[in-house]
C-alpha cells in the first residue's frame, strides 16, 4: 500500500494540536530518566548546587549538576520506585546534619540517623556538610600535641593538634589500626573523635564500633558509617557530614579528631557519580575536580586563634595504595593537600615489624612544633638515626666484614627497631614512651639480646613504676626531663639492670 504525504501531515497536525505540555513550576521539575542513583530532572530552573531535592516517597536526592535543560540529581535513598514523569521538587535548603554533643558515642548514618538501635538522637542544631574552610587569619600554628600512645609516632613523626596527617599504605598494612590506637588514646583528654567510615564492609564497621567499646572509647567518639551497600551519594557525603560534626566541637572551642576511612574509595563514589552524570572523566576516569573533592575538606581541619575560641579539629585522612603506588592520581593529590604523611609498608608488616612505618618515606611537618620537649630530648635524632639504619642495614647484606662503627650503628638500629614495635590496642602513655625511648638512645639496650628488648622495656617501665614513680610524675607534669631527673632516671635504668637477668 502506498503512503500518501498529507495523510501523514494531517495527523501530524493533529496531533501538534491536541499536545499539552505541562506546565513546570520553577520550584517544580519532571524526572526525565532515573537509573544506578541518578536522575534527570527537566525544570528547577531555580534550584541550587548542592541542595536538596524531594522526591516521590519522601526519598531525598542532592543537585549536583546544574544545565540549561535541567538538573542531574544524586538520589540518597532507595530509587527503584521512581520512574520517569514523576514529579520533583526542591527544598530551598543544603544538605545539613544534626550536631551536638547527642551524637557521641553513637552510630550514624551519613544523613545523622542513628543506625545503632539506641533510640532516636534529639539535637537543637544541625551544620552544613558544605562549609567554607576557616581563612589563614583565625588560624594560629599548631602548638599542642595529639598524643597517639603509638611509640613510633609520637617519637619520630609526632601530630599535632589541627594538623592533616596522611595515613597511607597498601591494604591490611595497619592503616585502620593506627587510627583506632589513637582514637583509643584519647579516653580522659577531652578529644571528641569521629570515625568516617567509607565504602567499607558493614561486618568492619561493626567490629570498630566493637572494639572501641570495649576498650571505652565509644564514649567520646561518633561513628559516621556509610558502607558499600549504600548509595554512592551518601558514600560522598559522608566525610563532609562528619567533618560538620567535628567543626561544632572546634567552633564552640573544644578539640575534635576526625579519621576518614578511606578517602580512596571516597574519590571512588564521586567517580561514579561524576561519570553517571555525564561530566568528563580525566586522569584514572576521574573528574576534573576531584582535587578540590579533598582539598575543600582537609582545610577544614584547623588550630582556631584564641580570638576565634582556640578550637581545634585534626584529620587523619587514609589512602589505600595498589602495589605501594604512592604516586598514583589520588595519593599523589592527598599528599600534596596534608601536612605530612605514615607511609605503612608490606614488607615491613610482613617482617613483624608493627606498627609497619618507613621512616625514610614518612614525615609530619608541622608536629614537630607541637612535640613535647621531653620527647624532643630523647627522640630529637632518632627519626634520622633509624633512616639511615635501613639505608645501611640494606647496604650490609653485601658486605663481608664491617668496621666497629657500622657494626655499632647496627646493633643500636636493631635494638631501636624492636623497641618501637607495639601491639595493637595498646597505646602507651607519654612518660612511660619517654622512659623506654630514653633507654635505648642512651644505650642501656646495647647489650641486651635483641629477642629480650621488649621484655626488658616491659620490666622497666614497671620496676620505675613500683620504685621510682616521681620520675614518671615528673615527666608528666613537667613536660621536659630537668637534669635532675635525668640523674635519677639513669640510676634507675641502671639499677634496674642489675637485677634483669641478661
Amino acid at each position: 500500500m502506498a503512503i500518501r504525504s498529507d495523510e501523514i501531515s494531517q495527523i501530524l497536525k493533529a496531533k501538534i494540536a491536541s499536545f499539552e505540555a505541562p506546565v513546570v513550576d520553577a520550584q517544580e521539575g519532571i524526572i526525565t530518566s532515573v537509573g544506578d542513583g541518578i536522575a534527570r530532572i527537566y525544570g528547577l530552573e531555580k534550584a541550587m548546587a548542592g541542595e536538596l531535592l524531594e522526591f516521590p516517597g519522601g526519598t531525598l536526592g542532592l543537585a549536583l549538576d546544574l544545565r540549561e535543560d535541567g538538573v542531574g540529581a544524586a538520589i540518597m535513598g532507595p530509587y527503584e520506585h521512581l520512574q520517569e514523569g514523576d514529579a520533583v521538587r526542591t527544598t530551598g535548603k543544603v544538605a545539613a546534619v544534626p550536631v551536638g554533643d547527642e551524637l557521641v558515642g553513637r552510630v550514624v548514618s551519613a544523613v545523622g540517623e542513628p543506625l545503632d538501635d539506641r533510640g532516636p538522637i534529639e539535637t537543637a542544631q544541625s551544620l552544613p556538610v558544605e562549609h567554607v574552610a576557616p581563612g589563614v587569619i583565625y588560624r594560629q600554628r599548631v602548638n599542642t600535641p595529639v598524643q597517639t600512645g603509638i611509640k613510633a609516632i609520637d617519637a619520630m613523626i609526632p601530630i599535632g593538634r589541627g594538623q592533616r596527617e596522611l595515613i597511607i599504605g597498601d591494604r591490611q598494612t595497619g592503616k585502620t589500626a593506627i587510627a583506632i590506637d589513637t582514637i583509643i588514646n584519647q579516653k580522659g583528654t577531652g578529644v571528641i573523635c569521629i570515625y568516617v567510615a567509607i565504602g567499607q564492609r558493614s561486618s568492619t564497621v561493626a567490629q570498630v564500633a566493637a572494639t572501641l567499646q570495649e576498650y571505652g572509647a565509644l564514649e567520646h567518639t561518633i561513628i559516621v558509617s556509610a558502607t558499600a551497600a549504600e548509595p554512592a551519594a551518601l558514600q560522598f557525603i559522608a566525610p563532609y557530614a562528619g567533618c560538620a560534626m567535628g567543626e561544632y566541637f572546634m567552633q564552640k572551642g573544644g578539640n575534635a579528631l576526625i579519621v576518614y576511612d578511606d578517602l580512596s574509595k571516597h574519590a571512588q563514589a564521586y567517580r561514579q557519580l561524576s561519570l553517571l552524570l555525564r561530566r568528563p572523566p580525566s586522569r584514572e576516569a576521574y573528574p576534573g575536580d576531584v582535587f578540590y573533592l579533598h582539598s575543600r575538606l582537609l582545610e577544614r581541619a584547623a588550630c582556631m586563634s584564641d580570638e576565634e575560641g582556640g578550637g581545634t579539629l585534626t584529620a587523619l585522612p587514609i589512602i589505600e595504595t595498589q602495589a605501594n603506588d604512592v604516586s598514583a592520581y589520588i595519593p599523589t593529590n592527598v599528599i600534596s593537600i596534608t601536612d605530612g604523611q605514615i607511609y605503612l609498608e608490606n614488607d615491613l608488616f610482613n617482617a613483624g615489624i608493627r606498627p609497619a612505618i618507613n621512616v625514610g618515606i614518612s614525615v609530619s611537618r608541622v608536629g614537630g612544633d607541637a612535640q613535647t620537649r621531653a620527647m624532643k630530648q630523647v627522640a630529637g635524632q632518632l627519626r634520622l638515626d633509624m633512616a639511615q639504619y635501613r639505608d645501611l642495614a640494606a647496604f650490609a647484606q653485601f658486605a663481608s666484614d664491617l668496621d666497629r662503627a657500622t657494626r655499632a650503628q647496627l646493633e643500636r638500629g636493631q635494638r631501636m627497631t624492636e623497641l618501637l614495635k607495639q601491639p595493637q590496642y595498646e597505646p602507651i602513655p607519654l612518660a612511660k614512651q619517654v622512659i623506654a625511648i630514653f633507654a635505648g638512645t642512651q644505650g642501656f639496650l646495647d647489650d641486651v639480646p635483641i629477642d629480650r628488648i621488649s621484655e626488658f622495656e616491659r620490666s622497666l617501665v614497671r620496676f620505675i613504676e613500683q620504685n621510682k614513680s616521681e620520675i614518671e610524675k615528673d615527666i608528666t607534669e613537667q613536660k621536659r626531663i630537668t637534669d635532675e631527673t635525668e640523674k635519677v632516671l639513669k640510676a634507675a635504668i641502671e639499677d634496674f639492670k642489675k637485677g634483669f637477668a641478661g
